[in-house]
């Protein structure tokens, strides 16, 4: 067990599978105590889509259960690794995208540990639709999940951390967040607003000596498998380009778990309002938006024949498309 986060507490949504369990037990594994989180008990059965899960092939079907049972679990589960490692962790059950039930998750930090120091928002919902056959209840169940239940979680965790004059906030967004190759304008949506909402608590927070950080990973867990089933069955690809990510050469979170650590500690004090891509071995930071191409009037307004011949100010540097994945690394 390692020292660097001895003595905080911590809030991990999401962490009873995935990329929140592999976050989880990094935290604890620095001395740090661990609030597990999701939903409800799991139950041992594999929950599927039967609508398309029974159209695959048996030699799929079979492929897919031995995959996703890599993955299921829940809270407690987490929370008991966490315990057999020597450890400490309580799980608690909530949905974060009801305020109320959010709030349960403070609740039982203060009560467990007496205090909150760090919250890391990893729970999502997830799905793939062309816009054109979205049902709502599918925008509105992955949109509630983030960035609404990730503000339930700070807004009732952070006066507490504003009390204390110090606090980290590290919320788990998706390489989606800047559009790309994937059908679900949905989840991207939802990460977009979970990066705007991270660059607003940077700034509000920062005098009270709190930090607010992204990470945009791309992890094998089970929505992976969900991809992989999409592909096969819709003949319609998950991907615009109709070239799906790799499962295979797609890395497991544990990869890059000790970064999100990183960023909860004392030697990132200084790192906030920031969108990081993590991608196995690979850590890069995105560029702050900023304005790059700009045309003014030549009086007090635009008629349509200046916007006509000026607008190519607007583009000469007009970047293509965002990339889905990591810029070459540097040696």
């Amino acid at each position: 067990m390692g020292d660097y986060l001895k003595g905080k507490v911590a809030i991990v949504t999401g962490s009873g599978m995935g990329i929140g369990r592999a976050v989880a037990k990094a935290l604890a594994a620095e001395g740090c105590k661990v609030v597990t989180n999701n939903r409800a008990p799991w139950n041992g059965v594999i929950p599927v889509d039967h609508e398309k899960f029974d159209r695959l092939s048996k030699e799929m079907q079979d492929w897919a259960m031995t995959e996703y049972a890599k993955y299921y679990g829940d809270a407690e589960r987490t929370a008991k690794e966490i315990r057999e490692a020597g450890g400490e962790a309580v799980a608690c059950f909530a949905d974060i995208s009801d305020y109320d039930e959010a709030g349960k998750l403070t609740e039982c930090a203060l009560k467990n540990y007496g205090k909150i120091d760090i919250v890391v928002n990893i729970a999502s919902a997830f799905g793939f639709s062309p816009v054109q056959d979205m049902p709502k209840e599918l925008w509105d169940k992955v949109n509630k999940a983030k960035p609404t239940g990730h503000f339930y979680v700070i807004r009732h965790a952070v006066q507490h951390m504003i009390d204390q004059g110090w606090g980290r906030i590290v919320n788990c967004a998706s390489p989606a967040w800047a559009g790309g190759n994937l059908r679900q304008c949905e989840y991207c949506a939802a990460n977009a607003g979970v990066v705007g909402m991270t660059y607003g608590l940077a700034a509000e927070l920062k005098e009270f000596g709190i930090t607010a950080n992204t990470f945009a990973p791309a992890a094998k867990t089970r929505a992976s498998v969900d991809m992989e089933i999409h592909n096969v069955l819709e003949g319609e690809h998950s991907v615009i380009s109709g070239n799906p990510i790799s499962y295979d050469g797609t890395a497991a979170p544990e990869t890059f778990a000790n970064f999100i650590v990183w960023l909860c500690g004392e030697d990132a004090k200084d790192v906030t309002g920031q969108v990081f891509m993590t991608m196995g071995k690979f850590i890069g930071r995105y560029a702050i938006p900023t304005v790059e191409g700009a045309m003014m009037a030549a009086g007090d307004g635009w008629s349509l024949d200046e916007v006509k011949e000026k607008n190519k100010a607007l583009f000469e540097k007009r970047p293509p498309m965002p990339p889905r994945g990591p810029a070459p690394a540097k040696e």
